[in-house]
């Protein structure tokens, strides 16, 4: 039989009665009540009971959970069912009158002010539903409550007050409206991380509503682009309507088919199926007739103005020279544009907007230029192509399109869009504007980007570093987890500069419970162990690839006489150490061997002490066994990246290559155990102990992973500028040999193995910056803090309580059957249980 479960409003105080309710009964049953709180729920609360019976009036949310699991609040009395007090109770809870306003509240004070004036509580000797009833009803009114704070209810109505301040201030209450608190607070920390869908776009009707993502194939689908993509897929879908793919291709300087293509697979991976494909320059004859129309109606001039003299009139709102020309110059001049001349060449078509508008946008903007460049799709059919501010507002209307959403980078050129509809008389659209993306470290402007290929500093569109959807899926991004976190930011219009950290946890959640668990330690830091009692010949067993997760399957691994540790778990070997080998058992360090010179380990002799119990030791340790002819070890190459600029956040003024990361690219040799070897690219594991990692290339002999940001905020730090604030380490005095090394040493030791050259044949890439993220993911779990339960003193106001005599005590009268915590009780009110003394 399923629990009880109460949805609660999170806006709705009159879900105070049955919260208080539901966390007595969750002391009295443990989980008896599954309690939940949501903002956008259509009642203050809603109970769906054991056999499925849904209730939504407070009342009878109330009744049901006293019946179930409170008994002797309502119907029972010591344990005996007592229909009197059943009756008196019923009777208190069914006049409960609404308190719409003062002088309605007035009343009921007077009344129950009269009644509580010799009575400790509404029925009987001991708290009762009644109670909890008549509490939630004041509680739930702003005005009783602020009356109550100001003392005005302690002197107009003392009985009540007195009566009320019992209730209140109980433990039962006071927790609950502290879960409450703490619920509503997340829900608001929620709403500020994530933003929502679940907007009305105005003037949309079922079945009608038309959207389109307009994309330009001038390069590779970013993240940006993908919250524009998902945004209109779902309203298109949520009102039944239908979604254009529109390629705004009228820029043939900058546009090739291998972007279109590109665009093409990078929607259809992240779920965006357009109902139908097309192509701004599908349009372009009718464009033209629409330019045309324009200069014929002496709404738009052709002007040879140079590019510096226009944009400097513009900016002081000074006519061109050429505004007044006459429609017939502009009709000739407008035909040597179309033909590609000499003269047409030093024109542009500009709409007579405005001279000096304040919204700089609307000073007379650029139609249409020339431009001699092939297009991909028409060739040279066209020497003239329109701008995206013209095409758009045409081709939106032209198509059906109802809906035209645009990030507010757009907004000061709406107007221009709304002008171009209504002089050429078209359809109107619809226009809603949404907050980009935005993201620390990272360039999202594709000319910017394109400047990173074509100066070698990454080797295409789809590099780890890259913000594109395929530069962060080789990352290790799901598609899953890229669709949940672009659906949590919305349609606000807040501006916001994104961490990476929330966008990279949501992926962890995604990966964990299905990434398969293996080994990989690096070459350099490797330290053999020899187990005096080992298998003398190497043994393969199969372990589980995801302990929690057995759907997996296994993996083999082998467990021979020698195996190796990682040299930075090895260093804080100590002679009779016990020690944990993961998925084997425990051993115990005999000998530690070390450099003379260095003080580094370079062996250690250990006996196995499977008995033990691996709960008692410190320190657990990812290895590998040292049997090449039962299971070689695997080539790897670890790769992490860094930020491509050092600039948190850039301003319109700064110049992108003056804050170029001189290092992004950090490689690592390791090796691995042999079921590495099978990996496919794309596959995403863990490497234990060290994070998660995506499968980059498998030629056979080696794998390449790439490390995996996992939303940690101290990971996803610029690595060149924390190594530059880090202090220079002082060098340690080497230990002598024999002695365990101090821990505070063994820091250095990381770095000096980390800084170790990776490979001859990769110079111009340096080994990783150590950095916190290194660090931890190369050190025992032993070094991870431990959780503390913390005990809390009681609060002053608490404190205060137990100096203060309490007339009438709430006290534990059912005994261990009431559902009061007594000695949470006992905390607050030191008083006595008068029925078991």
């Amino acid at each position: 039989m399923a629990p009880i479960s109460l949805h609660l409003s999170a806006k709705d105080p009159a879900a105070y009665g049955p919260l208080v309710l539901a966390h007595l009964a969750n002391t009295a049953h443990a989980n008896a009540v599954k309690i939940t709180l949501a903002e956008s729920a259509t009642a203050s609360c809603t109970l769906i009971g054991k056999t499925g019976l849904k209730f939504t009036k407070p009342t009878s949310v109330l009744r049901y959970l006293a019946r179930a699991l409170l008994p002797d609040l309502y119907e029972h009395h010591h344990g005996t069912r007592n229909n009197d007090r059943a009756l008196a109770i019923d009777h208190v809870i069914d006049d409960l009158a609404p308190l719409a306003d003062v002088t309605a509240l007035r009343a009921f004070l007077a009344e129950l002010n009269t009644f509580l004036t010799l009575r400790s509580f509404f029925v009987g000797y001991e708290l009762s539903l009644a109670d909890i009833a008549v509490w939630a009803r004041l509680r739930a009114s702003p005005i009783f409550v602020k009356q109550a704070k100001a003392g005005v209810a302690a002197n107009e109505h003392p009985h009540v007050a007195r009566w009320y301040a019992l209730i209140d201030d109980s433990a039962a209450v006071t927790n609950a409206l502290a879960f409450f608190k703490d619920q509503a607070a997340l829900l608001n920390k929620a709403k500020k991380d994530q933003g929502s869908f679940e907007i009305d776009l105005p003037g949309a009707q079922m079945g009608q509503v038309v959207t389109r993502f307009p994309p330009e194939p001038s390069g590779y689908l970013h993240i940006g682009h993908t919250k524009a993509a998902l945004m209109n897929e779902y309203f298109a879908r949520k009102y039944k309507g239908k979604l254009i793919v529109r390629f705004d291709d009228t820029n043939p300087s900058k546009e090739k088919m291998e972007f279109e293509d590109s665009i093409k697979q990078d929607l259809a991976m992240i779920g965006v199926a357009p109902d139908v494909v097309t192509h701004t320059s599908d349009s372009f004859p009718l464009l033209l007739q629409y330019a045309e129309q324009l200069i014929r109606q002496g709404d738009a001039y052709v002007d040879d103005t140079d590019q510096e003299t226009m944009r400097n009139e513009r900016m002081h709102g000074i006519a061109s020279k050429n505004r007044d020309n006459s429609i017939e110059e502009n009709l000739r001049r407008w035909n040597e544009m179309k033909q590609g001349t000499e003269v047409g060449l030093k024109n542009c078509l500009r709409a007579k907007m405005s001279v000096d508008d304040k919204n700089k946008a609307l000073r007379d903007p650029v139609l249409y230029r020339c431009n001699l460049t092939p297009h991909h799709k028409t060739g040279s059919t066209y020497k003239v192509y329109p701008t995206y501010d013209f095409a758009c507002p045409v081709v939106d209307s032209v198509e059906g399109v109802t809906h035209a959403l645009r990030t507010n980078e757009y907004r000061d050129r709406n107007p221009q869009y709304e002008w171009v509809l209504q002089k050429l008389n078209l359809r109107h659209v619809h226009i809603w504007d949404f907050s980009r993306m935005n993201f620390v470290y990272t360039l999202l402007s594709k000319r910017k980007l394109q400047w990173f290929v074509d100066q070698g500093h990454v080797p295409g569109w789809d590099d780890p570093r890259f913000p594109t959807v395929r530069g962060i899926r080789r990352r290790g991004m799901t598609i899953e987890a890229l669709k949940q976190y672009i659906l949590m930011q919305g349609a606000s219009t807040n501006n916001l500069m994104l961490e990476w950290d929330k966008f990279w946890a949501v992926n962890k959640k995604v990966i964990d419970p299905i990434a398969p668990r293996h080994v990989a330690i690096d070459t350099a830091d490797l330290v053999p162990v020899t187990l005096v009692d080992g298998p003398a010949t190497a043994e393969l067993k199969q372990v589980p690839k995801h302990k929690k997760n057995p759907d997996l399957g296994t993996k083999t691994t082998a467990f021979a006489k020698t195996i190796y540790v990682a040299g930075a778990d090895a260093n804080e070997f100590a002679d009779n150490e016990e020690v944990t080998l993961m998925d084997w058992g425990n051993a115990i360090v005999t000998q530690v061997h070390r450099d003379a010179t260095t003080g580094r380990v370079i062996k250690v002799v250990a006996k196995l002490n499977l008995a033990g119990d691996v709960k008692s030791t410190k320190k657990k340790l990812t290895w590998l066994a040292n049997a090449p002819k039962a299971t070689p070890l695997t080539s790897v190459l670890l790769k992490d990246y860094d930020y491509l600029i050092t600039k948190k956040k850039l301003e319109e003024d700064d110049d992108f290559q003056s804050v170029l990361t001189p290092v992004t690219e950090f490689t690592t040799e390791a090796v691995g155990d042999a079921n590495l070897c099978q990996l496919n690219v794309g596959d995403i594991i863990q490497l234990e102990r060290r994070g998660y990692y995506i499968c980059d290339a498998n030629d056979g002999k080696t794998v390449t992973l790439i490390s995996i940001p996992d939303g940690k905020a101290a990971s996803l730090q610029s690595k060149h500028n924390a190594a530059a604030a880090a202090p220079a380490t002082p060098k340690a005095a080497a230990p002598a040999a024999g002695a365990p090394a101090k821990k505070e040493a063994a820091a250095p030791v990381k770095k000096a193995a980390a800084a170790a050259p990776a490979s001859p044949k990769k110079e111009a890439t340096p080994a990783p910056v150590a950095t916190a993220r290194s660090q931890s993911r190369s050190r025992s779990r032993s070094r991870s803090p431990a959780k503390k339960l913390r005990s809390k003193s009681p609060s002053k106001k608490a404190a205060a309580k137990l100096d203060t005599p309490i007339m009438y005590p709430i006290a534990n009268v059912y005994g261990d059957g009431f559902p009061v915590l007594a000695k949470e009780d006992m905390v607050l009110y030191p008083v006595q249980n008068p029925y078991h003394n």
